[in-house]
């Protein structure tokens, strides 16, 4: 007798039916906080989407698994709530500088010579942005499909209705704080905008005087 092809295929297809799961929920989590994540530095959130997979195993994870997924927790959340406090400039060498804001100005000011860097003090919006940042990145990171398999696996269920309800809701409490507090910040991992302090010297060659035609002919003497 030979074995219905359909059974013999059924075992197989279990591993990926939990996987294609998995990455539904996973693509599920992205696209809800999709808006949000631009509150997030670019490079942290890549490098804990490219790197929590690896250490926890796709979920599968022992305990080495979740020291070092907590690590990479801790690490990625304290570089989204640093990144609140940098700032950047285009000095007179033409060239992107980075720092760090302080109550007297940026830190350190290299070819600042034509930058006024007293006029990037701290501000307590850059606290409110560091906390709203860690804010997101929590959520983000807590609710990740391999982060709830790994630390909290019987967590899936009530994950999908946080999902409904969490882009919401801290869309709308994030959105009221940058209203109040807007973040002209160009920090550490941010995309740049439309430059305000760009103090790069700029060329004169816009104000000179087209060169004049001259009359081989014209007798005109002084």
């Amino acid at each position: 007798m030979i074995a219905d092809s359909s059974s013999l295929n059924s075992p197989s297809a279990l591993p990926s039916s939990s996987q294609n799961r998995g990455t539904g929920v996973t693509n599920t989590t992205l696209s809800a906080f999709g808006s949000l994540i631009k509150l997030l530095p670019t490079g942290t959130v890549f490098v804990f989407q490219f790197v929590n997979p690896v250490l926890t195993n796709s979920g599968d994870c022992n305990a080495t698994s979740k020291w070092l997924c907590s690590i990479l927790l801790v690490l990625c959340g304290f570089s989204c709530a640093f990144s609140s406090f940098t700032d950047s400039y285009t000095g007179s060498d033409n060239q992107r500088h980075y720092g760090i804001v302080t109550t007297k100005g940026l830190w350190p000011s290299p070819a600042s010579n034509t930058v006024d860097l007293s006029t990037y003090k701290l501000k307590f919006g850059d606290l409110v942005h560091a906390v709203l940042s860690l804010s997101v990145f929590a959520v983000l990171g807590l609710l990740d499909t391999n982060t709830v398999h790994c630390f909290y696996p019987g967590f899936e269920s009530t994950q999908k209705r946080l999902l409904q309800v969490l882009p919401t809701a801290i869309g709308v409490f994030a959105g009221g704080l940058f209203m109040i507090f807007p973040n002209d910040r160009h920090g550490i991992g941010y995309p740049l905008t439309s430059d305000s302090n760009d103090t790069s010297p700029k060329s004169n060659d816009t104000t000179a005087s087209p060169p004049q035609n001259i009359n081989p002919n014209d007798s005109t003497t002084v």
